[in-house]
């Protein structure tokens, strides 16, 4: 939390409080995320008491990914509106870690872009190593929480110079991430598999679905992932995105355009908004660092 490029690392309780993570770690950060279990909230220092913050930044809520892995077309409505077939195995591609931005920061478009799109995502950060997981259950108990993504993309650069998916996702400011990250026990019962995600563009809904309609679950993708590349701890998966993009729509499709407003929604895991800025009139590139992350007492205790 605080301005960009100097962050503090806090744990947000459930009554609102900020807690002080500072006399524990530096940064939310792969070697953090592997020893989680072992904080406990109630020998934190409180920063600040509910109601005391006045519009806080948070920035990323993970350090500077070692990478973030997209899946593609893992939404049965949005593989119905690309009209493409629903995918037999995860379709995976890589966005770059500089791509990582915090939940009000500016997206800011590749110069001359006029096909800028919004995904709004779950996304996985995880805290133990993976490799050749096989078991869905043993992949879900690597995560160290969920949070609220953007998959930015530039459509053009994606899917007509070279066909390169990555080249079209990686611009810096294209992955917002939080505000925080929310340790699996506080997504409820129906954990992963019942996330809604909604978005806005200047207050019109282009967005709403849930992860119940995902073609694979978060267990299969960490697994089928895992197969191909190592996780480690602080990796960040994407999971894909439902039905509403710009790219599916009629023409002329609603890609984003400068001044325009942004904002997603997944419930437990918090609010995004972040403005669309043409590079020509964005503001200098500031560093981010590390944010807070959403932890329940009692199980960070054990």
């Amino acid at each position: 939390m605080g301005p960009a490029g100097a962050e503090r690392p806090v744990v947000v309780a459930a009554d609102g409080t900020l807690l002080d993570l500072g006399g524990v770690t530096s940064d939310v950060d792969a070697a953090f995320l592997g020893s989680l279990a072992g904080v406990d909230p109630s020998s934190l220092p409180v920063l600040a008491a509910p109601g005391d913050q006045d519009g806080p930044r948070f920035g990323a809520p993970v350090t500077r990914p070692g990478k973030v892995v997209g899946i593609g077309l893992n939404y049965r409505d949005h593989a119905a509106e690309a009209g493409m077939p629903l995918p037999t195995e995860p379709v995976v591609f890589l966005k770059a870690p500089t791509s990582v931005s915090g939940a009000t920061d500016d997206v800011v478009m590749v110069p001359g872009s006029t096909t800028t799109d919004y995904e709004v995502e779950l996304g996985v950060v995880m805290g133990r190593e993976l490799r050749g997981e096989t078991d869905p259950a043993r992949a879900l108990a690597a995560v160290a929480g969920y949070v609220l993504a953007q998959d930015v993309s530039d459509r053009a650069l994606q899917l007509e110079r070279g066909g390169t998916w990555t080249k079209g996702k990686s611009a810096d400011t294209f992955c917002p991430l939080g505000p925080w990250l929310v340790t699996p026990d506080e997504l409820g019962p129906g954990g992963p598999a019942a996330v809604r995600l909604r978005l806005t563009v200047d207050g019109e809904q282009r967005q709403d679905g849930c992860t119940s309609d995902m073609v694979f679950g978060v267990g299969e993708l960490l697994c089928y992932t895992s197969g191909v590349m190592t996780l480690e701890p602080g990796d960040v998966v994407l999971t894909g995105t439902p039905a509403g993009v710009a790219m599916g729509r009629p023409e002329p499709r609603p890609y984003l355009r400068h001044g325009q407003v942004v904002e997603a929604d997944g419930g437990v895991l918090g609010r995004q908004r972040t403005r669309v800025v043409d590079p020509a009139r964005a503001r200098p590139a500031e560093p981010r660092g590390a944010a807070p992350m959403v932890l329940d007492e009692e199980a960070a205790a054990g």
